[in-house]
């Protein structure tokens, strides 16, 4: 994350040695916005709020945890799915020989 700020910086900053007095001062905004975000904001004052926070930091309200849609990138769901069919595919299988046999 810094080393993405930093870059930015020096490419916005870059800006400020243009002739354009707007680009100028696009350029010197730019680098303060980056600059103060970076490491004013993203290394000082989000991790000093959460360990304030501690846990309640991350707490995420029931209503909101139900409104939010499962998103399953590693395929969790779909290994249980399978494995589930196979348990219903192997009753299936008993239950018909069972018919078969009696």
């Amino acid at each position: 994350m810094t080393e993405a700020g930093l870059i930015m910086i020096f490419v916005f900053g870059a800006f400020i040695f243009a002739d354009d007095p707007m680009i100028k001062v696009m350029g010197f905004a730019l680098t303060f916005g980056v600059l103060v975000d970076a490491f004013l904001i993203r290394m000082t004052l989000a991790p000093a709020i959460m360990a304030v926070l501690g846990r309640s930091a991350w707490y995420l309200p029931k209503w909101l945890d139900n409104v939010m849609p499962n998103v399953d990138i590693e395929g969790e769901s779909i290994m249980k799915e399978l494995e589930q069919s196979k348990v219903n595919k192997g009753q299936f299988k008993k239950k018909s020989q069972e018919a078969v046999e009696s």
